[in-house]
């Protein structure tokens, strides 16, 4: 995922922060922690990387001055009409040739993992 990604000095969990501003708009920084399942140390290297390069702006929520809200920058927008989705390039890769009945089995089998691991880590581990 990140080498297609690699010439726009961007790493995946830059490009779904890059993806998320560019398809709902200005996000509160917090929301990423459960969106992207990382500490918080992590959220602010990464938001920090693409704050400096430009492609976002990070400003006071309106609503709590403590919190920070996330808005793409029109560089970032730029950048976001040249990126290739590196979802679609995987699926493409890995999927090409599946029938569609096959697929369908994939897809529930995946979706039914995803959910026992999300729960798992979400309320399993308490």
């Amino acid at each position: 995922m990140d080498t297609c990604l690699r010439p726009y000095g961007l790493g995946s969990t830059q490009w779904y922060v890059l993806w998320k501003l560019a398809n709902n708009g200005p996000t509160v920084q917090r929301d990423f922690l459960d969106l992207l399942q990382v500490e918080k140390a992590t959220l602010s290297q990464v938001i920090g990387a693409l704050v400096q390069k430009g492609f976002v702006e990070q400003t006071p929520a309106s609503e709590d001055q403590r919190q920070r809200m996330l808005t793409i920058t029109p560089a970032g927008h730029r950048l976001w009409k040249e990126l290739p989705d590196p979802i679609e390039l995987i699926l493409k890769h890995s999927f090409d040739g599946v029938g569609e009945a096959d697929m369908a089995t994939v897809v529930r089998v995946l979706q039914g993992a995803t959910k026992r691991l999300t729960y798992r880590l979400t309320q399993g581990s308490k």
